[in-house]
């Protein structure tokens, strides 16, 4: 074993508090795996809370492993060692199952850099009787686990809070036949056994299907809500290198209800749920005996009705983003006066058609108002995000972004203002999922407009995606199977011209990317049951155009 890697690993594990560290003997071993850097990974409430959750079980012992620093990635190399967990330094090659929470499309290459750093084979055909089941979770499977789906011998299509239980059940049963235990695992609801499907294509190369095999089923549920008052995620790990060392996050609801027409979170995780005042607060109680602040985690918390009441509480509270909405302005205050010197609102577009266009509704008026009131209650930096290449935008919605954040700091004499705009990614089980994205040059073009209309504006500050990775984003999110030659590729040759290898292989790129598909058409994630129906999909789709 390198003693270099042992070393940096200890030093890691010492400073945090809050690690399982189990003696394996007896115990079905997990390798919990995070596709990214520790500080990434340990900032991920799912993650930590399905590390914690597992590691609840008796008789499972679950341990970490992260994408190495550059420094540990060579050191690797050098030394020829296999990928280590954190806890007790083991080879994740020796585990029973290696499980992937996967939170963004860009981080599926370094799916593959772990586990070739493991010693793992890419593809389930590649594996002898002993190699651990390789596993694959996170928000990005609830819509569309395609790209991956190769790599995977079993795949969690919804909340796996519900159906983990029936999962690990299935792996007590000590069945060593890896085709029983497949066969056992199609059973567990919200579960997915890609090799139990073929895709089909068209003669032109376009998705044409799935052919299932035996009684795999045609569709996949992705299984039951978790009720967030009996299941709860929660940081159960405090260490001084995650992005917020110092904050416990506590999950106040799940779902979205107002269904913006570009956003999959409203439809990847449905129905919404909310947290009962009384848990909410036993888990904030909780969390403040070990962190200074609590970081409230939702996508719209300022539809929960009993928070201003909840932030009366003596603990440092913080948020991510706020709806610019009339019931905001009181946790606006109560942020401000526990000195939370940054907030975020996200209008999206800087015009009334487009936000109606894509659903966002929210008045000039709701975004000035709450923008002034957040400025002037002492919030140093707002930041405002929108999203560019949107379906039906005009020159004039990316003129009036700069516009509108002029207008905003000059309504307030203090405070400043940062634009967050990145390019819009058509996403899967979303009206807008068939509509085509900008080209590189269009997008980089509207960012240059952006760029010159704050010219004069000193107390605004322009941020953006990279218009590059937003493309390959846009690939994976549609992309069908095939995609996994793409990433293999990448990843064995250590390449990054993705758009190359994508030609080398006969992927239709344009059409992926840049055209129209037509709503009649299979789609690649169609076999998921998400209970939103294709022709609801498409006639709201419709409204759409008709709204703009």
């Amino acid at each position: 074993m390198s003693q270099q890697l042992k070393r940096n690993l200890e030093r890691i594990l010492a400073r945090e508090s809050g690690a399982f560290v189990k003696d394996p003997g007896g115990k079905i071993s997990i390798a919990l795996l995070y596709p990214n850097r520790y500080g990434a990974g340990m900032s991920s409430l799912g993650f930590q809370g399905i590390y914690g959750l597992l590691n609840e079980m008796p008789d499972v012992v679950c341990e970490r492993a992260f994408l190495p620093d550059s420094v540990d990635m060579g050191e690797y190399r050098r030394s020829g060692m296999r990928l280590l967990t954190l806890e007790t330094q083991r080879p994740v090659s020796d585990f029973h199952v290696v499980a992937f929470s996967v939170a963004y499309e860009n981080d599926y290459p370094n799916v593959l850099r772990l586990m070739e750093l493991a010693g793992i084979p890419f593809r389930p055909g590649q594996r002898n009787a002993a190699a651990p089941l390789v596993i694959l979770g996170g928000v990005c499977t609830a819509y569309n686990p395609e790209p991956l789906a190769d790599f995977m011998d079993v795949v969690f299509l919804g909340e796996a809070e519900k159906s983990l239980q029936d999962f690990i059940d299935v792996l007590r049963s000590g069945s060593t036949d890896r085709k029983d235990l497949l066969r056992r695992m199609a059973s567990v609801h919200g579960v997915y056994v890609p090799s139990f499907y073929i895709d089909t294509f068209s003669p032109t190369g376009r998705f044409a299907g799935k052919r299932r095999f035996g009684a795999a089923p045609e569709k996949i549920s992705r299984g039951d809500p978790a009720d967030l008052d009996t299941v709860t995620l929660k940081t159960v790990i405090r260490s001084p290198d995650a992005e917020f060392s110092e904050m416990a996050m506590v999950e106040v609801m799940r779902g979205c209800p107002w269904s913006c027409r570009f956003c999959v979170a409203s439809k990847a995780y449905r129905p919404v749920r909310y947290r009962s005042p009384d848990v909410l607060r036993r888990m904030i109680g909780e969390s403040r005996n070990r962190f200074e602040k609590v970081g409230l985690v939702g996508p719209s918390l300022s539809d929960y009705a009993p928070l201003p009441e909840i932030m009366n509480e003596d603990v440092v509270f913080s948020v991510s983003s706020l709806r610019a909405m009339k019931k905001t302005e009181s946790l606006v205050r109560k942020l401000a006066e526990q000195g939370q010197r940054s907030l975020s609102i996200a209008p999206e577009a800087a015009t009334e058609r487009l936000r109606r266009v894509v659903r966002k509704k929210l008045s000039e008026a709701d975004i000035l108002g709450i923008a002034k009131l957040v400025l002037e209650a002492g919030v140093s930096q707002l930041r405002l995000y929108f999203m560019i290449g949107l379906p039906t935008e005009r020159p004039e919605d990316v003129e009036a972004i700069p516009s509108l954040a002029t207008r905003i700091v000059e309504q307030s004499a203090r405070g400043h203002v940062t634009l967050s705009v990145s390019p819009f990614v058509p996403k899967p089980f979303t009206p807008f999922q068939w509509m085509p994205m900008n080209r590189p040059a269009e997008l980089k073009r509207k960012l240059k407009v952006i760029r010159a209309g704050l010219r004069n504006s000193g107390r605004v500050a322009l941020s953006h995606d990279s218009v590059n990775a937003a493309v390959f984003e846009g690939f994976l999110a549609r992309a069908d199977r095939r995609a996994s030659l793409v990433l293999e590729e990448m990843v064995l040759s250590n390449r990054s011209d993705w758009l190359r290898i994508c030609a080398g292989e006969g992927l239709p790129v344009e059409d992926l990317l840049y055209e129209s598909w037509d709503p009649g058409l299979p789609l690649p994630w169609d076999f998921i049951e998400a209970g939103i129906r294709k022709e609801d999909l498409s006639e709201d789709s419709l409204q759409a155009f008709r709204e703009a």
